[in-house]
């Protein structure tokens, strides 16, 4: 048993190590695209529009106000939609009010003013949006969303 045991032990230290470096690599090897804004970035067509096509496909959500997470701050923002088709687009518009605005208001609500700083931060909210929307169509499919005005003040 004395002659196993220096074994055993090197055994063990080899399996641990091998472990530990298989955990501290894992991200390297296995990227997690768990982040919204990544995953929003992927679903984006890769084809480009015309100017006349993006008109086609926009639409616009303006004035939208409400309190953030923090009751002290109020947003004022808009946005543009785009959709990857003309028939998406009029279903977009058909329901922008009645289920589309609604959605935004509740997604703001709960968001704090430091998480909408910044670029990053507009991309954050634009991606947790897109995500959001594109299960409420039933007819294509919203490819990106535009903060066109955005002003953040307290109370």
């Amino acid at each position: 048993m004395k002659k196993m045991l220096p074994w055993l032990i090197t055994i063990l230290l080899a399996i641990t190590l091998i472990a530990v470096a298989a955990f501290l690599l894992m991200d390297k090897i296995f990227p997690n695209n768990a982040d919204p804004v990544t995953a929003a970035v992927e679903k984006v067509e890769a084809k480009k529009l015309s100017a006349d096509e993006i008109v086609k496909l926009t639409s616009e959500i303006i004035d939208i106000k409400t309190n953030l997470a923090d009751p002290d701050y109020i947003v004022m923002i808009n946005f543009a939609f785009q959709l990857d088709t003309e028939t998406a687009k009029t279903e977009f518009d058909k329901i922008k009010d009645i289920k589309i605005k609604p959605l935004i208001i509740k997604t703001l609500a709960d968001t704090k003013p430091t998480e909408l700083n910044g670029a990053n931060g507009k991309d954050q909210i634009s991606s947790k949006l897109v995500n959001l929307i594109n299960k409420t169509l039933t007819e294509g499919k919203l490819t990106q969303i535009e903060v066109t005005s955005f002003i953040l003040t307290t109370l």
